[in-house]
C-alpha cells in the first residue's frame, strides 16, 4: 500500500502494480501506475 502523488489528477492515489527501480543517481524508488487515469507515478524511497 504505497502512495504517490498523481499529476493529472491532482489526488494523492495509491500505486498500482509497484516495481522497486533503482535511478540513475543510485536512489531506490518505487515505479508503477495511476489507478484511475493511468498515469506512471514515482514515488522516491530515502537512502
Amino acid at each position: 500500500m504505497v502512495e504517490a502523488y498523481c499529476v493529472k489528477c491532482r489526488a494523492k492515489r495509491e500505486i498500482k502494480n509497484p516495481q522497486e527501480i533503482t535511478l540513475k543517481n543510485g536512489r531506490k524508488a518505487i515505479k508503477g501506475v495511476c489507478p484511475v487515469c493511468g498515469t506512471t507515478l514515482y514515488r522516491i524511497l530515502g537512502k
